[in-house]
């Protein structure tokens, strides 16, 4: 009976999305009409038929494949009303998956080839994000990513504008980009900066590098929260660190498997980390290049490590927990999604308590 109204009900579960890029997220129609807009030809007659530009499949072999696909979508988003655009619109794609907060994810520098400056490239996503807060009823807020080939010059442009954007909806900095090649020691004195302004941190690490990126990022750059964290199983001692501090991971189980973040979906850790009590939220990493949903996350979480639809609430609940909100906004959120838990059947009492240890913005 379940199995039959499992889509159903995955769909109809509120959700949170954390970990969401900007970038990694255009639908192919939207890219094929600002390339006419812009007079860009593109390789493909239709907007169908970008596909095998803007999505992996399962052959992708590694994070740096994965990450060409942004290399392709990267030359058409350098105007204010595109990004204002597709921020707009990403609003639009949660409401559609149900989903009642996003965080979403975009890197300053990347937007500048026109002429366009830091502050420029945020304020255009956060109208973006604004009007469809107003049009969809999904609470969206922005995080400015800093790039790990970046130089550390350019990485402290972005902080310094991010901090400007504080209370007018961009909630945190993050770093992103190549982390095998690039490791984040070299960004230290940008995310010390970070500190200063109170900007919180988030950082990718642990996907294509190992869990001392994940012990850099917790002890010397200041993140409360670890983009994927996968391969944080290779040293104990780290594990215990970020178990003892409440640290938060935002895996994206999809993604991680197309990056190669694991070898199989057999030594996927995700079941191993959440019945060892670390903090765990499941988000979509990129809408379009994963070509998935939240749904989709959550059906592989009961499929392959037979997690049950409490256990996905939980997950769930730990997402607004971790959320770069006000205390106020959390509780707000949380008690909705408790009701509709309840509404669809699931029983509150076997889900999380909230954690003491949550970031706020």
């Amino acid at each position: 009976m379940l199995e039959q109204r499992l889509p159903e009900l995955l769909h109809k579960l509120p959700k949170v999305d954390l970990h969401l890029h900007l970038d990694g997220s255009i639908r192919e129609s939207t890219l094929w009409e600002i390339a006419a807009e812009q007079g860009i030809k593109l390789p493909a007659p239709s907007a169908e038929e970008l596909v095998p530009f803007m999505k992996v499949t399962e052959e992708c072999r590694s994070l740096l494949e994965y990450l060409e696909k942004f290399d392709f979508v990267e030359g058409f988003l350098h105007q204010e009303h595109v990004l204002e655009r597709i921020a707009y619109e990403l609003v639009e794609q949660a409401a559609e998956q149900n989903c009642r907060y996003i965080e979403v994810r975009f890197g300053p520098q990347l937007h500048r080839s026109e002429g366009l400056s830091c502050e420029e490239v945020i304020d255009a996503v956060l109208r973006g994000l604004r009007r469809g807060e107003a049009e969809f009823g999904v609470t969206a807020r922005g995080i400015a990513a800093c790039l790990r080939h970046h130089s550390p010059h350019r990485n402290m442009e972005v902080i310094s504008a991010a901090a400007a954007f504080k209370n007018q909806g961009l909630v945190a900095v993050d770093l992103a980009g190549p982390e095998a090649a690039f490791p984040a020691h070299l960004h230290r004195a940008v995310f010390e900066y970070a500190q200063l302004l109170d900007m919180p941190v988030t950082i990718h690490a642990g996907e294509a590098g190992g869990a001392e990126n994940v012990y850099e990022a917790v002890t010397r750059l200041g993140a409360t929260r670890i983009g994927h964290g996968v391969r944080l199983r290779e040293d104990m001692k780290v594990l215990e660190l970020v178990h003892a501090r409440g640290i938060v991971l935002e895996m994206c189980p999809i993604s991680n498997y197309q990056t190669k973040a694991m070898d199989s979906w057999e030594v996927y850790p995700i079941r191993e980390y959440f019945d060892a009590g670390l903090k765990l939220t499941i988000n979509t990493d990129n809408l379009t290049v994963s070509d998935t949903s939240l749904a989709k996350e959550y059906g592989v979480l009961i499929e392959k490590f037979g997690f049950t639809i409490s256990e996905i609430g939980t997950l769930i609940l730990n997402g607004i927990d971790a959320a770069f909100l006000r205390p106020e906004e959390k509780a707000r959120l949380r008690a909705e999604f408790l009701n509709e838990f309840a509404s669809l059947g699931l029983n509150p009492t076997v889900l999380a308590a909230p954690s003491q240890t949550s970031a706020t913005g």
